[in-house]
């Protein structure tokens, strides 16, 4: 039977070319270190705050800080009033991409929302007039509902559907839809969790299956010019890469876009322009991001401002709604 580190090994090898990069990469999964933690100001902030605030990169947004480690803002009353969301800055990397959009946003489609940050992320940078936040996991309903309440993210449906059920009521219908996809969780080690054969050939397999159906669904609800942003938190070609391109084989009416300010962050694995962190960075633990536009200029579109009115939406079982 082959071992984790083995398996660990082998990765590093398909990753890197360079020796010394793949012993940077193990080192930085079997030492792991706290990347500090980090904030989305969801309100304003108040003056008498005295954290210690790590300099800002040149394309995290306004709303973001880095706080040094050791702080746990978690516990600060503020947290609790929803001034700000906590997060790790790999999460705020992966989002970063949304800031290429120029368009308005009428409707964020968030297809796995729970705990809810990248859709808080995607509502603070682009105000939409709805977010959907949908999470198919029962148990993290709860959750999910508490972020977004605490945090007064309104408008808000809170919905919990398969994704199958919305590629066939909703084609059309979302100018943005994040899939947050579930994954082998690899980058959790960097940060000292346990992830029990995250390395292993058969959860890689299962979980890249899992996420091309989950972002061939997505891809029905994207209006004609909208957005659909794909991400993870793990390292494996084959649920990165290997999702991107397999995705574009199958649905050449979308295509990648270039993120200029996370050039310097562009996967060598692939031609298609995505993007990574890996933990040496020493920014944050990891994470895979890419955004794809949907070219196509003319379609049946349901109207995503009347989202509220919808009736495959009501009939879908909302579980929380928060409307001005």
């Amino acid at each position: 039977m082959v071992s984790v580190s083995n398996l660990l090994i082998k990765l590093a090898r398909r990753l890197f070319s360079n020796p010394q990069e793949q012993d940077k990469f193990i080192n930085a999964l079997l030492s792991p270190q706290d990347f500090g933690s980090c904030i989305l100001w969801c309100r304003q902030k108040p003056q008498d705050m005295d954290w210690e605030i790590l300099p800002a990169t040149s394309w995290q947004p306004d709303f973001i800080e880095r706080i040094a480690a050791g702080i746990k803002p978690g516990s600060h009353p503020f947290h609790q009033q929803g001034y700000f969301y906590c997060l790790d800055f790999s999460s705020v990397f992966a989002a970063s991409v949304l800031q290429v959009i120029s368009e308005p946003i009428h409707c964020i489609f968030d297809m796995c929302a729970a705990p809810g940050g990248k859709g808080i992320f995607a509502q603070t940078l682009l105000q939409a007039n709805l977010l959907v936040s949908n999470e198919v996991i029962g148990k993290r309903i709860g959750m999910l509902m508490a972020n977004l309440k605490r945090c007064q993210i309104q408008p808000v449906a809170v919905v919990s559907r398969d994704s199958s059920f919305w590629a066939e009521n909703l084609v059309n219908s979302s100018d943005l839809v994040i899939v947050d996809a579930p994954c082998s969780g690899q980058s959790l080690l960097a940060k000292g969790e346990k992830v029990p054969g995250c390395f292993h050939p058969t959860t890689i397999n299962k979980n890249a299956n899992r996420q091309k159906r989950i972002l061939a669904n997505s891809a029905q609800l994207v209006t004609p010019q909208g957005y659909l942003a794909y991400m993870t938190c793990t390292y494996s070609q084959e649920e990165n890469e290997g999702v991107c391109e397999w995705f574009l084989e199958r649905f050449p009416n979308f295509q990648a876009i270039n993120v200029p300010h996370l050039q310097a962050f562009q996967s060598h694995l692939s031609a298609v322009p995505c993007y990574r962190m890996f933990p040496f960075s020493q920014l944050g633990a990891g994470a895979f991001t890419v955004l794809f536009k949907n070219t196509d200029q003319n379609s049946q579109n349901i109207g995503a401002v009347n989202y509220l009115n919808c009736k495959v939406l009501n009939d879908s079982g909302v579980k929380i709604l928060f409307q001005n």
